[in-house]
């Protein structure tokens, strides 16, 4: 592999997270993504550079029986799944078995969606609600099984979230996404045209990853639309130094938030790729890219990705100031997921371009 500078950098950041965090992370969306992108770097690597980290965190939920109990706390099946297909382990297949029996059997809210906070403490406070979250926290580990072990109950429920959730949080003008639906109330939530950053991230990478498992699935051809819509509406809002701000629709009245934006990134590259976005965005999508990895520092040894924004709820009260409000951090691990998979996108298409130059020059 041609040396690649950015990509280089972003596994300088990722070894020194996996050298210094604890591997008994939460068992929590965030830390999910986190362990998920790792075994995808592994993948692209060919490597088994953070097997160990990976397997020492399905070693402490093997021990420590987690709570699955919401859309949150399903997604670190995707570590469970991938690490019990690469190490055999039976103990790991028990727990994904345990988020897949959520998954098949947990009541439907609205269609086929189920209540985001589930049977979770805040799930009975806050207001029945599907949200936008939960098309990469629900939805993207059902398509990856489905695939792999020909589940056709598994693949319905992944193909049919992208549509029902545009249903239901897309704006039918904007086509940007708001966060939640709350049903009993019959409303989007926020009620004003207030679109968050990081919600909209996950669209843009769910859908993707969504569509590279299900084939030719009768729902195809709408996800690629809602797809398509959604990186047009995304277009105008980047910011000159590439970035894109925590409330999408209030430019320069927030602040830049580089979760959102290698998740855009990601999804930008990822749909030229498959030509499911003409070439347009590619330029967009490098731009991206770079405001996240220049980004990216080490100070005294510690390598740090700053500006991502803390985990982030729909208020009931004064959606705006909580959305502006939520402090940015350091490492979340959510971010650190958003930019390996930014970072892989770039990198294939880095090693390429650098192939047709020299192709060219003979």
């Amino acid at each position: 592999m041609t040396q690649n500078p950015a990509f280089s950098k972003v596994i300088q950041l990722v070894d020194h997270i996996t050298n210094t965090w604890n591997p008994k992370m939460k068992w929590m969306w965030g830390e999910a993504l986190f362990g998920y992108a790792l075994s995808e770097l592994d993948n692209y690597l060919g490597s088994n550079r953070y097997t160990a980290f990976l397997t020492a965190y399905c070693d402490y939920y093997v021990a420590h029986p987690p709570k699955i109990n919401q859309s949150d706390t399903v997604a670190p099946g995707l570590i469970t799944y991938v690490m019990g297909r690469k190490t055999g382990r039976c103990d790991y297949q028990k727990l994904t078995c345990r988020v897949l029996d959520y998954i098949k059997n947990e009541p439907r809210l609205l269609e086929d969606s189920v209540n985001h906070l589930g049977n979770s403490f805040v799930g009975k406070c806050y207001p029945k609600s599907i949200w936008v979250d939960s098309l990469m926290m629900f939805s993207v580990f059902p398509a990856i099984v489905a695939k792999n072990e020909q589940d056709e109950q598994l693949m319905e429920i992944a193909a049919r979230q992208p549509r029902i959730m545009a249903k239901y949080m897309q704006d039918p003008s904007d086509k940007l996404w708001y966060h939640a639906y709350w049903v009993h109330q019959k409303t989007h939530y926020p009620k004003h045209k207030l679109f968050w950053g990081r919600g909209n991230g996950w669209v843009m990478a769910a859908l993707p990853m969504i569509l590279d498992q299900i084939g030719d699935h009768p729902e195809r051809e709408t996800i690629i639309r809602i797809f398509q819509e959604t990186s047009q509406a995304l277009k105008p809002y980047q910011r000159s130094d590439g970035a894109f701000e925590t409330i999408i629709n209030r430019p320069g009245k927030t602040y830049r938030e580089l979760s959102f934006t290698a998740l855009v990134a990601y999804g930008f590259l990822t749909g030229v790729r498959h030509q499911w976005l003409d070439s347009t965005y590619l330029e967009q999508g490098l731009k991206a890219f770079q405001a996240v990895q220049t980004a990216i520092v080490e100070k005294n040894g510690e390598w740090l990705l700053p500006e991502i924004s803390g985990p982030t709820i729909p208020l009931p009260l004064f959606p705006y100031l909580g959305y502006k409000w939520i402090p940015r951090g350091n490492n979340w691990a959510y971010g650190l997921a958003a930019v390996i998979f930014a970072a892989i996108e770039q990198d294939r298409y880095y090693q390429t371009h650098k192939t047709q130059k020299k192709d060219e020059t003979r």
